[in-house]
């Protein structure tokens, strides 16, 4: 039972990762229609930048201060980064089909990797802890069970981040704007509002939740410039498992493909953990292409 319930909050914690992820991508996905795989480049650059950083404001007393600033510019500069593949990648070629732009960020996450490489070299980064930088702090009980107090710290941050963002879009102007679009490109941009513009918010928007993803990620797995692909590819499981027009769905997805991934590695070990959620991945687009959370449509003709 201890493992169990260890490997629930685990797996919880891990899936809120996954699911920011997975929310940057739905959110590309339903105000361009295209799906953005280098977005596991930004979970890689946040992760790196912030463990970078976080050495450069370190306080010689052993404060934790110096992990916000560090922490806010990982997230500007990544969500900065964002903001240039679509100006400089997809803004050129919005006239193209959605398949030639896939491409081009796939083309986007190779050079995002290749350039990080020449910059980082492909040494992993080690990352301050958020709290309990003492072994006897670095968990806390729940229910008998002692869990890591880092991926508590996921999954509070997440859940902040998730309330923020969906009072952006329910709340804000920018943010209807946005789901006018997703819902009718023409019809928003006979409103007044610029699908263009919509679509580079939702590229530096996207950028941010990953970069926040790896910031939070960065103590527990140390970053290196190869891990954009995979966290990439698990987003996009979450994405796909909860349905890409639903943001709701993707954090679902996240938290769902974590909890799969988790239970994979405690019961049957880490090799097996990408077979068998990937395996997932491929059953749900086979037989369930529109996510387990949403119906199949219906159009007679």
């Amino acid at each position: 039972m201890e493992q169990l319930v260890n490997i629930v909050f685990v797996g919880l914690a891990t899936g809120t990762t996954y699911a920011l992820v997975g929310l940057g991508i739905a959110l590309v996905f339903q105000v361009t229609g295209v799906i953005n795989f280098a977005q596991g480049d930004f979970v890689m650059l946040g992760g790196i930048l912030f463990a970078l950083l976080a050495g450069k404001f370190a306080d010689p007393a052993g404060s934790q201060l110096g992990l916000f600033p560090a922490a806010l510019l990982a997230l500007a500069i990544t969500t900065l980064i964002g903001i240039l593949v679509y100006l400089l990648v997809i803004a050129p070629a919005r006239k193209a089909g959605h398949d030639r732009l896939i491409i081009l960020t796939i083309g986007a996450s190779i050079t995002i990797q290749g350039l990080a490489t020449l910059a980082f070299g492909t040494d992993p980064y080690v990352a301050p802890r958020f709290s309990g930088q003492s072994l006897e702090e670095r968990s806390v009980d729940i229910l008998g069970v002692p869990v890591d107090t880092q991926y508590l710290w996921c999954a509070a941050i997440t859940g902040v981040a998730v309330v923020a963002m969906w009072q952006f879009l329910t709340r804000t102007t920018l943010g209807t704007g946005m789901r006018a679009t997703a819902m009718d490109p023409e019809t928003s941009r006979l409103m007044g509002i610029s699908p263009q513009r919509m679509a580079l918010l939702a590229f530096g928007l996207a950028a941010g939740l990953g970069a926040l993803g790896g910031t939070v990620l960065a103590p527990l797995n140390q970053p290196d410039t190869t891990v954009g692909i995979a966290l990439g590819l698990k987003g996009f499981a979450a994405a796909v498992l909860g349905g890409l027009d639903s943001p709701a769905g993707a954090i679902a997805g996240g938290l769902a493909f974590g909890l799969v991934e988790t239970f994979v590695i405690g019961y049957a070990g880490t090799e097996y953990k990408d077979t068998i959620g990937f395996g997932l991945l491929l059953a749900v687009l086979l037989f369930r292409p529109t996510g387990l959370l949403r119906r199949a449509s219906v159009v007679k003709v």
